[in-house]
């Protein structure tokens, strides 16, 4: 199910990847966010009630709502001038930028071992994004911004897994998502070309799916055991950019993906035996 569900979530990306190129990187988020709240209503209404609109901590959710539109908009215009599996490979900066933050912010700690995987994937990303100051592609950084945000997402959803079931988290934060960037459509709004409609369908469908799939994966197995698999996202985005796109990585970028592959797998079983002791956090 994991597989499968970021098989689609790569699919969407270069879906978001194509329709920048017609209507603003707002739009395209506002429409993926809008469209998979809308398909997600019906089905929390009918398995939480009334009661699955008023989710737990909703400054948390909002707060998570906020870092979903703001990350899902920085890919969009970082991907315009990015090949796509090299973006791919540098938003997964984030499971390192979590550890970071799981330890300065949420009272977790890191031994050597865990250090090591983090550094080894960092230096997977500067090979990704090979930053040359006289030729400086700034889509990069702001899939790496993207990467940030992110990470900052996933350490919200540790706080709000206690508190409130994935459904309703999902559709919260896609609701809020909605709400925030409706805010920027008056300043950022394009005419849309008849022949995006089939794109933006698409998306909105793709998305709604990954999304319900993920909450459903992590629903039957633990983060930890589904780790390791969530980096199939990187081969699907080759796939999806050799066929979309015709681009495929350079060998530095092979290089690189390959560090950040290992480094992730090599953290998530850090993290399974219990290297990072995990206290409860203060909701």
């Amino acid at each position: 199910m994991i597989v499968t569900a970021l098989s689609i979530a790569a699919f969407s990306g270069a879906i978001m990847k194509m329709l920048a190129d017609h209507i603003s990187p707002q739009q395209v988020a506002w429409f993926r966010f809008t469209g998979m709240s809308l398909i997600l209503l019906p089905y929390l209404i009918w398995r939480y009630g009334i009661f699955g609109l008023n989710p737990a901590r909703p400054w948390i959710q909002l707060i998570r709502g906020l870092t979903m539109a703001g990350g899902t908009t920085a890919f969009v215009i970082g991907a315009q001038t990015v090949d796509y599996a090299d973006a791919i490979a540098i938003l997964y900066a984030y499971p390192f930028l979590l550890v970071i933050i799981a330890v300065l912010f949420l009272g977790e700690h890191a031994n050597w071992s865990v250090w090591i995987g983090v550094v080894g994937g960092f230096i997977g990303v500067l090979m990704v994004m090979r930053p040359e100051f006289d030729q400086v592609n700034t889509g990069t950084f702001y899939i790496f911004a993207c990467a940030v945000i992110v990470a900052v997402q996933m350490a919200l959803n540790r706080k709000l897994s206690i508190v409130s079931p994935p459904l309703v988290t999902a559709f919260a934060g896609a609701t809020c998502a909605a709400i925030a960037l409706s805010l920027t459509l008056p300043g950022s709004w394009q005419a849309i070309p008849d022949e995006s409609w089939w794109l933006i369908g698409l998306l909105v469908v793709s998305g709604a799916i990954n999304q319900t799939m993920l909450v459903f994966a992590f629903t039957h197995a633990g983060a930890s055991t589904l780790a390791p698999f969530t980096y199939f996202e990187i081969v699907s985005a080759v796939i999806f950019g050799f066929l979309f796109f015709g681009t495929l990585p350079s060998l530095l970028s092979w290089g690189g993906i390959a560090l950040i592959t290992a480094g992730g797998i090599y953290v998530a079983r850090a993290l399974h035996v219990r290297n990072i002791p995990r206290r409860v956090p203060k909701i």
